[in-house]
């Protein structure tokens, strides 16, 4: 089990760094885990103000699902009390990414659905922008919670998202790389669609079609 989790801790140190690079969150924060049995690792508090997202293996903390840590640099972030309730409501959910992607939270400031336009995206359907609740609060977690509901199906096959009003995107996905996957696919199919309007494009289209 120790090498199992020596390698998620290293995975979620190089996807922080991808996240970041490629503007999928910043410093102002934005968290990722992922469950191993018993156990979450999950990124420490300040992982982007204080190290810009360059955090090494060691930093990442182990915790147990009830959110208490074993080991690890830092603090957890306030934020993780949303990964854990995720864990403990979806069997299939083993990966969690919080991220402010720039494209995506032009649509959570503006409390807009991001509907597919690409057909890469079609199996996410419209992601969906919950209630408000103030960040760090069990209430925000218990919204994003109701918002995954019923998309099991999705986090099974690769990845269900939500839009968080004035924060962030949250993915739940069956492992990290389906989670970045999703994240990247959604921020840019936001961003394809601010654009296709400014040319006056007829966006979204049917999925039909």
């Amino acid at each position: 089990m120790d090498d199992v989790i020596h390698g998620i801790r290293t995975k979620i140190s190089t996807i922080g760094k991808l996240l970041f690079d490629c503007h999928l969150t910043d410093a102002a924060g934005g968290n990722i885990s992922v469950r191993a049995g018993d156990y979450v690792c999950v990124t420490p508090r300040f992982s982007g103000s204080k190290y810009q997202w360059n955090i090494s293996p060691d930093q990442v903390l182990v915790t147990t699902l009830q959110g208490e840590k074993l080991e690890g640099e830092g603090e957890i972030s306030r934020e993780a009390k949303v990964h854990y309730r995720i864990y403990k409501q979806f069997n299939d959910a083993t990966a969690v990414v919080h991220c402010h992607a720039q494209n995506a939270l032009v649509f959570a400031c503006n409390s807009l659905p991001i509907e597919p336009v690409l057909e890469d995206t079609l199996k996410f359907g419209a992601i969906q922008v919950t209630r408000f609740a103030p960040a760090h609060s069990n209430r925000l977690a218990e919204y994003i919670v109701d918002q995954l509901a019923g998309q099991e199906e999705r986090m099974r096959k690769q990845a269900a998202a939500v839009l968080v009003p004035w924060h962030c995107l949250f993915v739940a996905g069956k492992d990290l790389d389906a989670a970045f996957d999703a994240a990247q696919r959604i921020d840019t199919n936001a961003r394809i669609i601010m654009f296709s309007r400014l040319l006056g494009g007829r966006l979204p289209i049917d999925a039909s079609e």
